[in-house]
């Protein structure tokens, strides 16, 4: 009659390919934490930098801060000598060749950023400084704290691409 298939045994077979599977399972197992070990470091790695860069950045933003504020003649001293020949400040910075003159929608865009500027800096505050523009010439109202702060709103109102002229009508807070 047929023929009849060799007998082997089924359940070692089984076995042995549930084994193989296991210790693959394990092994990949074992990868995989090596992997997540080396993520972690890397992931550590990655916000150092961050960090590092983000503090060069405050500190390159800081130095260009100061530096525009000797150049545009709004450090203390300057801003004091200024209130004591009256209330009004103006800075002028140059004009490019080419720059265009501003338009009604460059005005609101020169407003906003300046009062996002002013915001951001924890020494002013939007909401006693009122910012108006008008062809590249912005008026700030209000008060400050100190003369100090009034050569810094200046310098962040003036350093505003668009910007062309300040006029300052800040005065000091009396306490």
């Amino acid at each position: 009659m047929g023929q009849s298939l060799p007998t082997q045994p089924i359940i070692p077979m089984k076995k042995l390919l549930l084994a193989l599977s296991l210790l693959s399972l394990a092994l990949a197992g074992c990868s995989k934490n090596d992997d997540s070990a080396t993520l972690a470091d890397k992931t550590k790695a990655a916000a150092d930098t961050a960090v590092d860069k983000t503090k060069a950045a405050a500190v390159d933003v800081k130095n260009a801060i100061s530096d525009k504020l000797t150049e545009w003649k709004l450090t203390p001293s300057d801003i004091k000598a200024d209130l004591e020949k009256g209330g009004r400040i103006v800075r002028t910075k140059t004009v490019a060749a080419g720059e265009k003159i501003g338009t009604v929608a460059d005005n609101a865009r020169i407003v906003t950023v300046i009062n996002a500027k002013l915001v951001a800096d924890s020494d002013l505050s939007a909401l006693k400084i009122n910012v108006d523009a008008d062809a590249g010439t912005v008026t700030l109202k209000g008060t400050v704290s100190s003369p100090d702060f009034i050569g810094k709103a200046i310098a962040l109102a003036l350093d505003t691409d668009g910007v062309n002229q300040v006029i300052s009508l800040l005065t000091v807070e009396v306490k």
